[in-house]
């Protein structure tokens, strides 16, 4: 049973991970219609609300809350975590938004993000002094390398799209250590859910600075007219963001935290497959090597320390 409930939940998580590298091609697609405030500032708000009927039903079973300190239940701590954590996933999401939307192709933008399983043991070691093991700075070193296979071209120059991708990774890392910080003392779904609506609240305030002041309201929803425009925005919203953040819950519980980061971590790999599936984009031989290199370093990062 044992066995046939963790065959179960690595399926899920692989589920997770190809839900979220067809996120990239939604990314890049919705680009298209939309600016990148607008796109971060709807996925996000749409994602809290679908949530909602998770929260209801979630709230239904009190043994949910059976691991949770009831101190620590209160609202207003709630709230003020999962802020610090939307404010982050903010920052985080436009950056990315901004970078796909430049130029950076959807594979590319996957092994780039990636790079945020090298940088969290990194700023744990930094900020909370946890241990870090040499496995650790093996995978740093080559992620490095692969980083500038993927990302710097024969003329030693770096793309601003594949720059501000690279920050997103940075922003990310900042992002999860918030969130293992204060998803054991509070409910994971209503967390997620108060992360989701303060990231879309203040991507839609910029939205109206940046994305409908300069054209107008009637021009800046002209796109909305067409299915072309929703149907990437409702994929990043509900499936990889409310979809996709459910199925991490539900799948990690019972798996070993090392399997289960190894099994998302292919979210990478199938943004590439996605990327040429879909937009018949394609990396160089020279990217594809430091491709390669970035998931080398992730693997590495996953490994514990003293099980070399």
């Amino acid at each position: 049973m044992a066995e046939n409930r963790q065959l179960r939940n690595s399926l899920l998580l692989a589920l997770t991970a190809a839900i979220w590298g067809v996120a990239f091609v939604a990314q890049s697609e919705g680009s298209q219609y939309m600016g990148s405030c607008t796109f971060t500032g709807l996925r996000f708000l749409i994602a809290a609300a679908a949530l909602l009927p998770v929260i209801w039903m979630t709230d239904r079973h009190p043994d949910r809350h059976a691991g949770l300190d009831p101190a620590s239940r209160a609202s207003r701590g709630l709230w003020k975590a999962g802020i610090i954590c939307g404010v982050l996933l903010c920052i985080a999401s436009l950056v990315q938004q901004e970078g796909i939307a430049q130029g950076t192709g959807a594979g590319k933008a996957g092994f780039i993000t990636a790079t945020y399983i090298v940088l969290v043991p990194i700023l744990n070691w930094v900020v909370f002094h946890r241990r870090t093991g040499w496995v650790l700075w093996l995978g740093v070193a080559i992620g490095l390398v692969g980083l500038w296979f993927l990302c710097i071209d024969s003329a030693f120059t770096i793309q601003r799209s594949d720059l501000l991708v690279l920050l997103c990774a940075v922003a990310f890392s900042f992002q999860i250590l918030a969130v293992d910080r204060f998803s054991p003392r509070y409910d994971a779904v209503k967390l997620a859910a108060i992360q989701f609506l303060t990231c879309g609240v203040l991507a839609s305030v910029l939205m109206v600075f940046r994305d409908i002041a300069p054209v107008g309201l009637k021009a800046w929803a002209a796109p909305f007219a067409s299915w072309d425009a929703w149907i990437p925005l409702l994929y990043a919203a509900i499936l990889s963001s409310a979809v996709g953040y459910t199925l991490q819950i539900v799948g990690q519980k019972g798996l070993n935290p090392t399997l289960a980061s190894l099994i998302m971590s292919t979210e990478s790999l199938f943004a590439v497959l996605a990327g040429w599936l879909i937009l018949h984009q394609r990396l160089t031989p020279r990217e594809l090597l430091g491709a390669a290199l970035i998931a080398v370093a992730v693997v590495l990062a996953q490994l514990a320390p003293g099980k070399q």
